[in-house]
């Protein structure tokens, strides 16, 4: 992400579903003004999702994910169709693009019902206007069975796009209520004190994105973001000029800086801050409760939404581990996930440990949550595992009290 970028995970995020060769590709370019996706009369130029951050006025930054053809035929073929599918986990809004000659028929009636299913707004859109228009009785029917909005046009021309637009504009996904990372925390003018270690794991020339994302929103209440070092904080704290509101830590400290902020400041550690903005605060400290009653050889799904270089003292592949069996004192076996990887099939896991998020959209995350509730296994973020073995989660939970 560049300094001036919106992080991916707070984009809408906009899929484009059809058979091969209906023209996904071109209304991408066609919507973006840019060629961004690349387009062949080959069947099956897209074998894989493909994801696009960019600005698309006036939805403003969103992540375009063109993906592999619904008709796609053998076992590889079938492989890149449930990849399609898989796409709906994250996606924010549906697209399904088709054609006067294919109309709605058993590949997009199933990708409607499971987009429905999963309460996404689905778009219905009939590319190639300027080869074959549909007749007024046609599309009635197409956005009948579709249950959806229908647009008509044609990537060549650009006929269409800019109804296109104003549909999409209409179907946006409204919150209940805005979501604020820190800020619904905090009163004008109150001091944040953000301890950031600088390990062999920390970025060069840099804050990681969870820190980057905090800071701006300490900024928007009005509030006062100091950030420091874990081995220059007492002397952070000696120079205030009364105490701050909140202390939030790198999870990885939080034994050293529990022991250093006095006990009526409020702290709380960035993941933790992640779990509540992301995922489900209540269900992640209720997964943390189940580590203390893992039995030896139990299988501990170790999730991450990134694909970050590795170092030799990793949070996710070390760290961890490396807590977790300290504190429970058994055998564990510990596997991994990495990236969109994320296993189907949940059930033989006693625990999941999930990273805070950043990278991820919320809609993902709530996924992989639901996934891990519907498979009856106990979930965890990093955060809530560390404050729990290191003996101090009810007081990190204090803030949200």
């Amino acid at each position: 992400m560049s300094l001036s970028g919106t992080p991916r995970g707070e984009r809408w995020h906009i899929a484009i579903f059809g058979r091969r060769n209906v023209g996904k590709s071109s209304l991408i370019n066609a919507l973006t003004g840019q060629d961004v996706a690349i387009v062949s009369p080959v069947k099956g130029t897209t074998t894989d999702p493909v994801a696009k951050a960019m600005e698309l006025p006036p939805l403003g930054p969103v992540v375009i994910l063109d993906t592999p053809g619904l008709d796609d035929a053998g076992e590889l073929g079938a492989q890149r169709v449930q990849r399609a599918h898989d796409v709906l986990h994250r996606a924010d809004i549906a697209i399904m693009v088709t054609e006067v000659q294919f109309g709605f028929g058993e590949h997009e009636q199933a990708l409607a019902v499971q987009a429905r299913a999963k309460g996404i707004p689905l778009l219905l859109v009939i590319n190639k206007a300027d080869t074959a228009a549909p007749t007024l009785a046609a599309r009635q029917s197409m956005a009948t069975q579709a249950r959806a909005p229908l647009v008509v046009v044609s990537a060549v021309t650009g006929e269409g796009m800019d109804e296109l637009k104003l549909a999409l504009i209409r179907i946006l996904p409204e919150e209940e209520s805005p979501r604020r990372l820190v800020g619904d925390l905090l009163r004008p003018a109150d001091v944040v004190v953000l301890v950031v270690p600088l390990d062999k794991a920390a970025p060069k020339g840099r804050l990681i994105l969870p820190q980057q994302q905090t800071i701006r929103d300490i900024l928007e209440a009005g509030a006062q973001a100091l950030v420091t070092r874990d081995t220059e904080l007492p002397q952070t704290l000696a120079r205030l000029n009364g105490r701050p509101r909140l202390v939030i830590t790198d999870s990885q400290v939080f034994s050293q800086v529990a022991a250093v902020v006095p006990r009526d400041v409020w702290l709380t550690s960035f993941s933790i801050l992640f779990a509540r903005y992301k995922g489900d605060l209540t269900a992640l400290v209720q997964g943390a409760r189940a580590i203390d009653s893992l039995p030896d050889n139990a299988r501990v799904l170790v999730a991450e939404g990134c694909t970050h270089q590795r170092q030799c003292d990793d949070i996710g592949t070390v760290k961890i581990p490396a807590r977790l069996r300290q504190y429970t004192g058994k055998q564990l076996v510990f596997e991994h996930s990495a990236g969109m990887t994320y296993p189907r099939e949940l059930r033989d896991y006693a625990l999941v440990v999930h990273c805070g998020g950043c990278m991820l959209n919320r809609r993902e995350m709530q996924w992989r949550l639901a996934q891990a509730r519907e498979a009856g296994v106990p979930i965890v973020n990093y955060g809530v595992l560390l404050a729990h073995v290191s003996g101090i989660l009810p007081r990190c939970l204090e803030p949200f009290q």
